[in-house]
């Protein structure tokens, strides 16, 4: 059985940063897609950035570019979402997800960030302070 275990979240005043981790096990392949979604009160969710596995290759969604980078661990089985200059609409329940499938196309993965993956972490609350 997949797990996603997400960790790091917290309060932090504005302009602040925070990183936050996500472990995965249980995943029996040697590939995936891994990625960070967001979901404010009142919102929908929001995709921000996935990473494959096998490669690294990353990619993230226009409104986190610049301030959100996403990192793995050596094996890629631990994913990091560094955030920089937090602003208080970015607070939210920060989850990680897997995807089983993966392909050689950076729309693919774009797609994943729209629609969702099929393996979900419960998520951990990042509140920015004003």
């Amino acid at each position: 059985e997949v797990q996603l275990v997400e960790s790091g979240g917290g309060v932090v005043q504005a302009g602040g940063s925070l990183r936050l981790s996500c472990a995965v096990s249980g995943f029996a392949g040697d590939d995936f897609a891994i990625g960070w979604f967001r979901q404010a009160p009142g919102k929908q969710r929001e995709g921000l950035a996935c990473m494959r596995k096998k490669d690294g290759s990353t990619y993230y969604s226009d409104s986190v570019t610049g301030r959100f980078t996403m990192s793995a661990d050596a094996a890629r089985t631990t994913v990091f979402l560094e955030m920089n200059g937090l602003k208080p609409e970015d607070t939210a329940v920060y989850s990680c997800a897997l995807h089983p499938e993966t392909y050689n196309s950076g729309s693919f993965y774009r797609g994943l960030l729209l629609y969702g993956m099929k393996n979900w972490g419960k998520g951990t609350l990042v509140t920015v302070s004003s």
